[in-house]
């Protein structure tokens, strides 16, 4: 069993995810000139990144992962969208994504369970959390079919399940201090040293909140890939049963 990841930078990786997850990952690094693929394996992830979800030109293979991540959503595909991810998950699958009227959201921030997240696969644990955020666009659409899970006051889309097994978080649950402290180094931002003793301040409680969702993420994905490999035996022994004799 393996995971497809979509890095869009060096800056932006698995981060905790890594250690959490206990799944290999095959990861796709398209700015290195990666080609990102035409399906996942067992399942998906794409992570953030500074580009806006309708950046092609600067970006060019982000066609490419919505093509991706839409399929992944239709096929089943366990699939977890990460901040950017999140937004082009949105964008591939008929929502909306655009500048976000409220500014930057940064820091160490509260989100807050809908009543939908108490029976949701991934969620069901979260009440009012702590997470790792840093993203100016936002999400002012949901797809058709969206189940909203957890909202924000800033922004109020920052979770929701698509399809049978497809999330999108606005934000950043694999973020490290050290990782959040690499982004807001250079940023230009008045308040650095704040922002980033606020995160490493709550980094217990949120690895508490996020470790159990990513590993519920990962326990999906094996469950699918051992059902799809049932069934692809079943239909083997099937086919062999019904095989005209030589």
């Amino acid at each position: 069993m393996r995971i497809t990841v979509i890095e869009h930078e060096a800056e932006a990786g698995l981060g905790h995810l890594g250690g959490w997850l206990g799944l290999p990952c095959d990861v796709v690094r398209p700015y290195l000139g990666e080609e990102i693929p035409g399906r996942a394996r067992d399942g998906l992830i794409v992570l953030g990144g500074e580009a806006a979800a309708w950046e092609d030109e600067r970006f060019p293979w982000q066609p490419a992962t919505r093509d991706l991540l839409r399929r992944s959503v239709a096929d089943g595909t366990p699939t977890l969208a990460i901040c950017l991810g999140a937004q082009l998950m949105t964008m591939a699958c008929g929502g909306t994504v655009e500048r976000g009227g409220a500014g930057l959201e940064v820091g160490a921030c509260e989100v807050t369970a809908l009543p939908a997240a108490a029976s949701d696969p991934l969620l069901s644990g979260v009440g009012t959390a702590v997470a790792v955020q840093y993203h100016r666009d936002a999400i002012t659409r949901l797809p058709d079919g969206a189940v909203p899970l957890l909202t924000g006051t800033r922004y109020p889309h920052q979770a929701y399940r698509l399809g049978r097994a497809a999330w999108a978080v606005q934000f950043h649950p694999e973020a490290t201090p050290e990782i959040f402290a690499a982004w807001t180094s250079g940023s230009g931002l008045a308040d650095v040293r704040e922002l980033n003793d606020a995160v490493r301040t709550a980094a217990a409680e949120m690895a508490a909140t996020w470790r159990p969702m990513t590993e519920a993420f990962a326990r999906i994905v094996t469950e699918r890939a051992r059902t799809a490999d049932s069934d692809v035996a079943r239909i083997v022994r099937e086919t062999a049963r019904t095989a005209d004799p030589v």
